[in-house]
């Protein structure tokens, strides 16, 4: 039976695609060849989808503590906002301006469906008709929002089933046969898109960023219709590839034109949100047109997602400072095969992932020979992201150290679907990134995998670890009750000292962790703690506890005021 188009069905459709998305990723990564051959067009859809989808469960969760439930028009606008602060990539960008465009509409005030007699639908969903526009708006809007637009893309997929979706509105007895509709008429433009293409047609294959709409779209039709169908996308051309196709076929470059080292196109990958007015916004798609390629700037009302291909990153940022306010600023460099020409490298034979908050740590990891993924507070990473890091650290082995005890789930998760692609991985349970530092200590390549998890392991579970922060409201805390500005103390997770100097807590927690002994004390400075906490905590040390020996290091912005290890 048909499903009305309301807020529980944005929410079963993000699932549904997440699902989608997970299925085919690895396969729309394999036929990424255009803008840039980088292969990762399925990985930046599926991690800006969960981005969205994250955002949708937020906002369920809100009004459910409310008591209350969101409309259409709350389930949908979180949908489109997590998908443009989470956007990666050209096609990830492409995706939240498709979902923005879509939410125009639905978020606009109409009359709802009356019943099965009106609309063949329950109650509460918004007619055939509204979906039909949506759609038709999602196209328009991707369209708009990149600078040179190309036929043969995603673009032209989501115009077919913007197409196909208001032909079927018109006598569509409910909003399934319009959703089906667009699937039907973006699996037909699909394939046609090497014909468009050239490099799709070079390389024998369909276009990645369109593979990922069509698995869209068919979840759409599945949580409306209440038929979960799963139909696999069609990644290949229909003619075959030629049998001694080579790196070059799927590329569609040649020794000739892409000789070792030399790159195809601009060398950095420049990704930031930004606060700017619309003003301002229009003068700098007109300064980053002129500085590189692939330039997508989405969203509106002040907050927008920009991407684009440059050869001077630091131009691209700069144009941001002057157009507002840059922040989640990501500069990749484009280093891979597809790219460059030069061959892959193999794979090492074991990497460690780390999840750390703060540049500081994270180049402390990273000079150890880490992976990381950095972390500001308030935004844990999705287990996409972890996948994504596990595959960069490019090693047949991978140990990876969460830092973080509300992370495990989500670790676990992308541990296991990391071995779905044959990547080993280990999970070190480390709750702070002062345990992932003593992990990391003793972490030896040359031992057994299992000796190495196991060592590993040890040397987190020896560390006591605590971390001073600022309240930000009054609480309840196992110290008491707390007002907004108290400086809370923790060790292993839980309040334990509630003060109201940074300094002088600090020595409270400290002398309170070395009364059961240690050895090492690690201390890392946040960018905000005060000028010579760490000399004195140092100082303290010293002069109190003999044959203690301790360690500073500086954690940097959004790592916490403090965090201390004991050993």
């Amino acid at each position: 039976m048909p499903h009305p188009l309301d807020a529980a069905a944005i929410r079963t459709w993000c699932g549904l695609a997440l699902e989608a998305l997970g299925r085919e990723r690895a396969r729309i990564d394999a036929i990424n060849v255009y803008p840039v051959a980088d292969g990762d067009t399925g990985t930046n859809l599926y991690l800006t989808l969960e981005s969205a989808a994250r955002a949708v469960e937020a906002a369920f969760d809100g009004h459910a503590s409310a008591g209350t439930a969101p409309c259409l028009a709350d389930a949908a606008g979180a949908m489109a906002h997590g998908a443009l602060i989470g956007a990666r990539g050209n096609s990830g960008t492409i995706l939240a301006q498709l979902l923005r465009g879509m939410t125009e509409i639905l978020a606009a005030p109409q009359a709802p469906a009356t019943g099965p007699d009106a609309t063949g639908e329950l109650p509460g969903g918004c007619p055939p008709a509204t979906l039909g526009r949506a759609l038709h708006r999602a196209a328009a809007a991707a369209r708009e929002a990149v600078a040179h637009p190309v036929e043969g893309t995603v673009l032209t997929v989501a115009a077919c089933a913007a197409d196909a979706a208001q032909s079927a509105a018109a006598t569509a007895p409910h909003t399934a046969a319009v959703a089906r509709a667009a699937h039907d008429g973006a699996r037909a433009a699909l394939r046609a898109t090497p014909e468009q293409l050239a490099a799709l047609g070079r390389a024998g294959v369909v276009d990645a960023g369109g593979c990922g709409l069509v698995a869209l779209l068919g979840a759409l039709a599945d949580a409306l219709s209440g038929e979960v169908t799963a139909v696999p996308v069609v990644v290949r051309a229909d003619a075959p590839l030629p049998e001694a196709a080579g790196p070059e076929a799927v590329t569609g470059a040649t020794p000739e034109s892409c000789p070792p080292g030399a790159a195809t196109g601009p060398a950095f990958e420049v990704i930031y949100l930004l606060e700017a007015t619309d003003t301002a916004v229009a003068r700098l798609r007109t300064r980053l047109d002129g500085l590189g390629d692939s330039l997508v700037v989405v969203g509106g009302d002040g907050l927008w997602h920009v991407h684009v291909h440059v050869d001077d990153a630091g131009a691209a940022v700069e144009a941001g400072i002057e157009a507002g306010r840059p922040y989640r600023i990501r500069i990749t460099h484009f280093d891979g095969a597809a790219h460059t020409g030069r061959p892959v490298p193999e794979p090492a034979a074991r990497g460690v992932v780390a999840v750390v908050p703060g540049e500081g740590l994270a180049a402390l990891c990273e000079e150890a020979g880490a992976t990381t993924v950095r972390v500001r507070p308030g935004e844990p990473p999705a287990s996409g992201e972890l996948v994504q890091a596990i595959r960069q650290a490019h090693a047949h082995e991978v140990l990876l150290l969460p830092n973080d005890p509300e992370l495990h789930h989500t670790a676990a998760a992308a541990a296991e679907a990391a071995r779905t692609e044959g990547v080993r991985v280990a999970l070190i349970p480390t709750r702070a990134a002062v345990q992932g530092l003593a992990a990391l200590a003793v972490h030896e390549p040359d031992r057994s995998f299992d000796e190495d998890a196991v060592a590993m392991t040890s040397a987190a579970g020896a560390t006591r670890y605590a971390e001073l922060a600022v309240a930000e409201r009054q609480a309840w805390t196992m110290a008491g009750i707390c007002q907004q500005g108290d400086v809370l103390g923790l060790i292993d997770g839980d309040v334990v000292v509630i003060g109201g100097d940074l300094t002088e807590t600090a020595l409270t927690v400290l002398d309170r962790m070395l009364s059961a002994g240690g050895e090492l004390v690690t201390l890392v400075r946040g960018a905000c703690a005060p000028d010579g906490l760490a000399d004195r905590l140092e100082a303290h040390v010293r002069e109190r506890f003999l044959a203690v020996d301790t360690v500073v290091y500086e954690g940097g912005r959004h790592a916490a005021p403090l965090l201390i290890g004991v050993e």
